[in-house]
Parts: C-alpha cells; sequence; structure tokens
C-alpha cells in the first residue's frame, strides 16, 4: 500500500492577516511622455527630434512618436525636422487660468502695484521645485523683463521662490534643499547650501526676499508672501527691474513697503 505523505500547508486567515498585494500604479506612461515634451518648449521656439529627445530624457522612437502625435492633434506644427507649438496649446493654460480664482481676483491688485511702482508686477505659486507665474502686470517699456504668465524659474534662486519655500515646514524644506543642485546661473547666485539657508530663514523672518543679479546679469527682484486670514502663505508678490535703473537699496525702502501694503489687501480678499 502506498504510504501517503502528510504536507505542511500554511493556515488560510483571515483576509487581514494575508500579505496585501501590491497593486501597480495607475496612470498613463505615454501620456506623461507627451506633456513633457509640451513643457519642453518652454523657452524655446523649435524642437527637433534629437533635441526632444535629449530635454525630456527620452529615446529618440519615444520622442518621434510624440512630436508626431501631438501635431496630429494640432499642438505642434512641423515640416519634418523642426517643431513648434500653435495657438491651441494656450488652450491648456487658460484651463488653470478659468478655473482657479486667485489669478483672476489677484490681477486688479497687480494693476495697482505696477502703476504706483512703474515696473512690472508677478503672481507666482509653488510647484514642485519650481516657482509659477500665474499673474503679471507688465509696465509699459522698450524692453520686457521677459517674465510671462506660465513661466518658471528655480524656486531655489529666485525671489519669490525663496519665500515661497520659507513657508514649509522645517523637514520639508530640509529635504527640498538636500536635493538641489546649485548651479551658478551668474556670477552672483548662490552655489553654497548653507549660505541658501541662511536667505531662505531670513526671507521667512523678514517676509521678503531680493535677489540681485542672481538669475540673470542686470536684473534685480523683490518679493513678499501674501497670506491668507489664517496666515498662511498662499502665493508670492514680486516686482522685477533693470539694476541700472533702481538699486537693491531702493527695492527694500521704496517698494517693499508698497508691495507689501498690496499683498495684504489681496490676502484679506482671499
Amino acid at each position: 500500500m502506498a504510504r501517503r505523505i502528510a504536507v505542511n500547508r500554511p493556515e488560510k486567515g483571515p483576509p487581514q492577516d494575508r500579505p496585501a498585494k501590491t497593486r501597480p500604479p495607475e496612470g498613463m506612461a505615454g501620456l506623461a511622455k507627451g506633456l513633457a515634451v509640451l513643457e519642453a518648449f518652454e523657452g524655446r521656439e523649435t524642437l527637433t527630434i534629437s533635441q526632444t529627445a535629449e530635454v525630456t530624457h527620452v529615446s529618440r522612437a519615444a520622442a518621434r512618436r510624440c512630436l508626431l502625435t501631438l501635431a496630429q492633434l494640432g499642438y505642434l506644427t512641423g515640416d519634418g525636422k523642426f517643431f513648434r507649438p500653435t495657438p491651441r496649446t494656450l488652450r491648456m493654460g487658460a484651463i488653470y487660468l478659468e478655473a482657479t480664482p486667485l489669478p483672476r481676483l489677484a490681477q486688479p491688485f497687480l494693476t495697482e502695484a505696477r502703476d504706483a511702482l512703474q515696473e512690472s508686477v508677478s503672481l507666482a505659486v509653488l510647484q514642485g521645485d519650481w516657482s509659477i507665474f500665474v499673474a503679471r502686470a507688465e509696465a509699459q517699456r522698450i524692453v520686457s523683463t521677459g517674465v510671462r504668465v506660465g513661466a518658471r524659474l528655480p524656486a531655489w534662486c529666485s525671489a519669490t521662490g525663496r519665500v515661497l519655500l520659507a513657508a514649509l515646514p522645517e523637514d520639508e524644506l530640509d529635504q527640498r534643499l538636500a536635493a538641489v543642485r546649485l548651479e551658478r546661473r551668474t556670477a552672483h547666485t548662490v552655489d553654497d547650501h548653507a549660505e541658501l539657508r541662511r536667505r531662505i530663514e531670513a526671507a521667512g523672518r523678514e517676509g521678503l526676499a531680493v535677489l540681485d543679479e542672481e538669475t540673470e546679469l542686470g536684473m534685480r527682484a523683490l518679493a513678499v508672501p501674501v497670506r491668507d486670514s489664517q496666515g498662511r502663505v498662499l502665493a508670492a508678490l514680486s516686482v522685477s527691474a533693470f539694476a541700472a535703473r533702481v538699486s537693491a537699496q531702493a527695492l527694500r525702502q521704496d517698494f517693499r513697503p508698497v508691495l507689501q501694503s498690496i499683498a495684504a489687501e489681496l490676502g484679506r480678499r482671499l
């Protein structure tokens, strides 16, 4: 007679005792690549397939498919080598501006500040590692400062960004700064982590940040926080000017009171 061999099988326990199955992350890799390709056009009039692949860190084949798909959908136009955005891409930015009350509420205040200071005034929010400009009142001058709605600057190397970073919890700020790769944009750019941390902390204490030709030679900027009724920093209000026209001292002494007053008025509306 065959001998029966006992097999030790794991007992079936209640569902909470069993190891949970890990679900794969949901998402569409193709969509993510397509959006990255669109963002790659920031600051660029045209892109080739090779340039797109380099900027977005995808293969040439993937870059080509994304560019051709976006062209078929009307977001890009191209001659086979060079691709450029079409006016349809403006609709994507308009979605945020129409759905979010902050830019609409802020625009009259930005206009008031621009008229008082006779310089361009912007409103920015923190998005990841970037300071994103969501509203702007441009001074009427022959030469523009170059900032526009939708533009972004590294948070660590912008006046608005330092004001917004200063409002973060200390542990989150530590994590962000530890991951920052400091690259000198000009001879005045802060390239030391300890000094950068000191300046961000100073922006939090003083309620303002001044950038003196750190992002671009010949440009100075002042930013102050916009706080809601509970004291939370929702955005940063900034003014930028050519260094030849406005000194750093003038930004602090003459521009700061105006900007802080208008930021407080906007905050009360929020």
